[in-house]
């Protein structure tokens, strides 16, 4: 059934990754806890989620990402320090950023198995609803935020954020075949996940943003393998084509692909070079240095 009123509540966010490419750091760090600037990844999706609307945040680890929970929790000793030097401010920001109680779920992808499988995992929390999916390591810098975005040009049916990117770079995206367009809202004909550039259908390339209508977990419990062996996301969005409406969005902003070692740099840049603090002598050491 392909819901059609405005509120989408949930959110997941898988985070249960291994985070090799930034190993050793990961061997103890969860990729999403790793800072950009004075945030950790997982913040900034959050802070996103919680711009669009979303009340609920359904959590996917895996084994040794127990950080992630504690990060989300209060943490006593801290809080009476600050309190205790009188650093009002940070201590405010500390505990403003802890979700409520009741709004915070966690459920543990217990096998690697592909970015389908881990939002398939969080199914029984989902319930009927449409709900929305950010992954932290693609940071979008957006105002305003891409899944506001997205959700208030979402009229029902499915719907992933896209962005044109380089022919011979599609064999590293969900790739879609495009139909008509409207402003920024595209329809999706179909998708592919990793296409090599001479099989791709466009250059329009789907990026960690979603909307999913229900339907698309009865796929998923199907457990089919596509792309490199993994249960992919991509894969049951293509089988809802022609059942539900599908749309790709144009979002107005900045991606950066922090699972990678050099979008992770760019991001710390970016925001370094625009902290009221520290930007002015970035930039002079940036100039000295290259």
């Amino acid at each position: 059934m392909v819901q059609t009123n405005k509120k989408i509540r949930k959110a997941i966010l898988p985070v249960g990754g291994l985070g090799t490419r930034f190993l050793p750091a990961t061997k103890v760090i969860p990729k999403e806890l790793l800072p950009v600037l004075d945030k950790p990844l997982v913040q900034y999706a959050i802070d996103e989620a919680i711009e669009a609307g979303i009340e609920e945040f359904i959590f996917v680890t895996g084994r040794g990402k127990s950080a992630i929970e504690d990060y989300f929790d209060h943490s006593i000793e801290l809080e009476k320090n600050l309190m205790d030097q009188n650093k009002d401010d940070i201590l405010k920001y500390i505990q403003d950023m802890i979700l409520k109680p009741g709004s915070v779920s966690f459920v543990r992808q217990q096998v690697p198995a592909g970015l389908g499988h881990a939002v398939w995992c969080a199914k029984n929390f989902v319930s009927n609803e449409t709900v929305a999916v950010l992954l932290a390591d693609d940071l979008i810098v957006a105002r305003p935020s891409c899944m506001k975005q997205m959700i208030e040009n979402w009229d029902g049916g499915n719907m992933v954020a896209t962005m044109d990117v380089p022919y011979q770079d599609t064999s590293s995206y969900g790739v879609i075949k495009p139909g008509k367009t409207n402003g920024k809202k595209i329809e999706v004909k179909h998708i592919i996940e990793k296409p090599n550039p001479e099989n791709a259908p466009s250059n329009i390339a789907v990026v960690g943003r979603y909307i999913l209508e229900p339907s698309v977990f009865d796929d998923l419990s199907l457990q089919k393998k596509g792309t490199n062996g993994e249960i992919q996301l991509t894969d049951s969005l293509s089988s809802q084509i022609g059942k539900v409406p599908f749309f790709g969005y144009n979002f107005d902003g900045k991606r950066y692909d922090c699972g990678n070692k050099l979008g992770f740099i760019k991001a710390n840049s970016f925001f370094a070079l625009n902290d009221p603090l520290i930007g002015k002598e970035y930039k002079k050491w940036l100039k000295e240095n290259i």
